[in-house]
């Protein structure tokens, strides 16, 4: 029988026993062995050195998942793309960018199980040494995050995402289809039961020297299992009680806390990077060989006005300015996070040390740029230090945010609002004013989701939090306020501003329905989660089960 899911080979093991002589110099070096795994401690090293350098260059959080985000109303396709379905939830699971996304998390998960079980069997005849130990922690991480991107993103209660634990087999693991779990719940035990391992063996962020920071920590564990237990709880709200107790120990133990300038978060300066918010993200040195997440690029006006190739690929809605804009006082100028978040026509900004003028002259128009992630190219030279010059993979000096501690607060406040024993909305509030008040805007004077909901849109838009993930969990198991907010959302067309001139950042403009999308969104529970390549149900064999409803 064919087997499911590609799973990475042993060739692809072997390539990980190469050099790496600085963590986020992602260049692999050397020449790997086919005799040994794990000999000593540089083996070790090189194995996960090759894990990071594969999910720092992969696409996954430079793409494709934000082509997904259009199927919610913060952004939409700059350029046209064959991914239509994607913005009109009609999925079918064999979109490019679902099913790359699939294939790279399972083949990770592979890898991270090859490590894992290597690792442990020599654990089972020998005392480890302190970097084999962490190289096991950093395995279990990653096996870990990869299975919760899965686990989300196909999983429910009804069924669960094939998953197995290479080490949890007697002899080697023969490539069989892994077990379809029956719920995922039992996928989001298993991600946690790895997390709390990560935990016991990862040193603190703190105790990494500089070379080695981006490595995972304890407190990005915590932080992955506040998230799991959040997403968890949407379908046992039992699971609102784990995630206050992960993010207090976030704070108890591990001294997270808020980043003192919302626009420190997204400075190109190296010294900004590693704030106590940090917990997890996809860090760029800038330069030719910084590696880092192709984001800032993939947003970039295509072209570049001629400067540097952007691709232009995504861009903000009317819709995410005008619930932005809704934090703005009277008389005063736009607030940090639509500021920091999104340019509109006639916005200064600077390109490679020159200030510009915001217009977009290049594909289809919305009437913004996502903004987040363009402070290294803003630098005069901007090549020589601060972004990739090679604009066919537009890296650059930015620490992309996947999960930071703000995100693990906002998900504690929803804890306080749903917890069937822990409720508190005094808390709930305390916890949503922190971002706002760091962020320099109004304190909220009531804790409600319908607050959540304007807070996680507006705090993490353009990152790596997964705003459509959001929208879908309430959609289907959240509170009537912010259901009826998500359901909104779910079931519009996307808004845009359409300028007489595209060239003139003073022209006039009128404001309607996004010109890409066809076809009206229509929601349906079943669309909480995506189905599954088509060829991978057929190939095995009916073992693996689609999501019901594709």
């Amino acid at each position: 029988m064919k087997k499911y899911i590609t799973i990475i080979s042993i060739a692809l093991g072997l390539a990980a026993v190469c050099g790496c002589d600085k963590f986020l110099d992602v260049q692999p070096e050397g020449n790997p062995t086919s005799t040994t795994y794990f000999a000593n401690d540089q083996q070790a090293i090189d194995a996960i050195d090759f894990l990071y350098a594969r999910y720092q260059q992969e696409k996954m959080f430079g793409r494709e998942i934000f082509w997904e985000q259009a199927g919610a109303n913060q952004v939409v396709f700059g350029r046209s793309r064959g991914y239509n379905t994607l913005a009109t939830l009609e999925y079918s699971g064999d979109e490019s960018p679902l099913r790359d996304v699939f294939k790279e998390c399972y083949n990770e998960m592979a890898y991270c199980n090859f490590v894992v079980k290597k690792l442990t069997e020599k654990q089972a005849k020998t005392t480890l040494t302190p970097i084999e130990s962490r190289s096991l922690g950093e395995a279990y991480f990653m096996r870990a995050f990869y299975h919760f991107y899965i686990a989300y993103r196909y999983g429910t209660d009804k069924q669960g995402v094939p998953f197995v634990a290479y080490e949890e087999i007697n002899g080697e693991y023969d490539n069989s289809i892994p077990e379809q779990k029956k719920t995922v719940m039992e996928n989001y035990g298993a991600i946690i039961s790895d997390l709390t391992n990560a935990e016991k063996l990862l040193p603190k962020f703190e105790d990494y020297s500089d070379a080695d920071r981006g490595r995972a920590h304890k407190a990005a564990a915590v932080g992955y299992m506040a998230k799991t237990y959040a997403y968890w709880a949407t379908w046992d709200k039992s699971q609102w009680d784990n995630v206050i107790t992960c993010v207090n120990r976030l704070e108890t133990e591990y001294g997270r806390e808020l980043a003192k300038d919302y626009n420190d978060l997204f400075s190109s300066d190296l010294e900004k990077y590693w704030t106590k918010e940090y917990l997890w993200s996809i860090p760029g040195n800038g330069g030719a060989t910084g590696g880092g997440s192709e984001f800032p690029g993939v947003c970039l006006e295509n072209k570049g006005w001629g400067v540097y190739n952007g691709w232009g690929q995504h861009k903000p809605t009317l819709d995410a300015y005008k619930l932005m804009a809704e934090d703005n006082v009277a008389g005063q100028p736009k607030n940090v996070r639509l500021s920091r978040s999104m340019l509109e026509y006639g916005d200064k900004f600077k390109l490679n040390g020159v200030e510009r003028s915001f217009f977009s002259a290049s594909d289809i128009e919305t009437g913004f740029m996502i903004n987040k992630w363009m402070d290294p190219f803003s630098k005069e030279n901007m090549t020589e230090a601060h972004v990739n010059p090679n604009g066919d993979w537009p890296t650059a000096r930015v620490n992309f945010h996947i999960l930071r501690f703000a995100d693990c607060l906002l998900l504690r406040a929803e804890a306080y609002l749903n917890s069937t024993s822990k409720a508190s909305a005094s808390n709930a509030l305390k916890d949503i004013n922190a971002v706002r008040t760091r962020a320099g805007l109004t304190p909220a004077t009531s804790a409600t989701m319908a607050q959540i909901y304007h807070e996680r849109f507006a705090e993490f838009a353009y990152e790596g939090a997964d705003h459509l993930a959001d929208v879908k969990r309430w959609a289907v198991s959240g509170a009537a306020d912010v259901k009826a907010l998500a359901l909104a959302e779910l079931n519009s067309h996307p808004q845009a501003r359409h300028y007489v001139n595209r060239a003139d950042p003073e022209s006039e403009y009128t404001e309607g329905d996004y010109e890409d999308y066809k076809i009206q969104k229509v929601w349906s529970d079943h669309k909480i989660v995506f189905p599954y390549p088509s060829a991978q149900v057929t190939l095995s064999g009916g073992k693996l089960k689609q999501n019901a409803g594709y």
